[in-house]
């Protein structure tokens, strides 16, 4: 459909991008974001600003959502000002990570009003919903994921997994998971190292070529934790909430976490020590604290 209005609600670092990327293509898109600036930002970039998440619903035929929690998601989705409510709109597609519970929660409270429920989550960070790089798990009603398919393009590679609702939310789940264990046991491989005498940036260049590399060893610690800046992009407490929805989904279906389990208390850990805003990676910080050293490049030697 050519034709249709685009919704958008969450502006944040994923949705601000995504929703430019929509506006960048030609599409006409109404936003909506409780925080005032990321809202004004929107505007700037050409998005029309809504009132409420109602408002949005009301002006457009399908809403993208990109929101920090899964009770957000279902305020705003089924809420008193909720897209719901809105009369126009029928198709809401979430690029949350959401987790498989609270979609099909939601799927099922638009369903009563006549509206589908497409998952989309996304993996790629804030450099990938900029560049339209994303990993985009996609599961919905196949007639609403058509409608969505090429507008999802517009932020992505798409990766279809099935219809029913929060099947592609699973997909995302063992990817964060498996995302936040590689940093979790990078940072213990990496202090052990250090207090050992080795140089971390050296260290990481064998890992990297060697069986041992993984995310955090070829993008995060070379990004965010040798340079003592701590700022990947991605929160503490957005990661302890994405394992902990894994978590939680593994044990309703009976599959043992015992390594999961392990990650999840780290991450609330790290969120005790430097607060649910601090970056991800700051997990380097606890273990580093613990062992009393830092992950600190070696200074180069002098030339002679």
């Amino acid at each position: 459909m050519a034709d249709q209005v685009i919704g958008f609600v969450g502006l944040g670092r994923m949705g601000g991008p995504m929703s430019g990327r929509l506006v960048a293509a030609g599409h006409q898109v109404h936003a909506f974001d409780t925080d005032a600036a990321a809202l004004a930002a929107a505007a700037a970039s050409g998005c029309r600003p809504c009132a409420s998440a109602r408002e949005v619903a009301a002006r457009t035929d399908i809403v993208f959502i990109s929101l920090p929690t899964p009770d957000i998601v279902n305020l705003v989705v089924l809420g008193e000002q909720g897209l719901a409510r809105g009369g126009r709109a029928r198709i809401v597609v979430d690029l949350s990570t959401t987790g498989p519970g609270m979609a099909g929660l939601v799927a099922g409270g638009l369903a009563s009003h006549d509206m589908a429920w497409v998952d989309a989550p996304v993996s790629g960070g804030v450099a990938g919903a900029r560049g339209g790089t994303l990993a985009v798990m996609v599961s919905g009603p196949p007639a609403a994921c058509a409608v969505a398919e090429p507008l999802l393009r517009h932020f992505g590679k798409l990766f279809f997994v099935g219809e029913k609702a929060g099947l592609a939310q699973v997909a995302k789940l063992a990817n964060n998971l498996l995302a936040a264990s590689a940093l979790v046991v990078t940072s213990e491989a990496v202090v052990m190292a250090v207090k050992a005498g080795l140089d971390p940036r050296i260290l990481l260049d064998i890992i990297n070529v060697s069986s041992g590399r993984n995310s955090a060893t070829q993008d995060k610690f070379p990004r965010a934790v040798l340079p003592r800046t701590f700022d990947f992009g991605f929160a503490t407490g957005l990661s302890y909430k994405d394992v902990r929805l894994c978590i939680d989904e593994a044990e309703a279906l009976g599959v043992p976490m015992v390594a999961g389990a392990a990650v999840r208390q780290m991450l609330a850990v790290t969120q005790a020590r430097f607060g649910a805003s601090s970056d991800f990676t700051s997990v380097a910080r606890v273990v580093e604290e613990w062992a009393g050293v830092e992950i600190r490049q070696a200074s180069p030697t002098p030339s002679r």
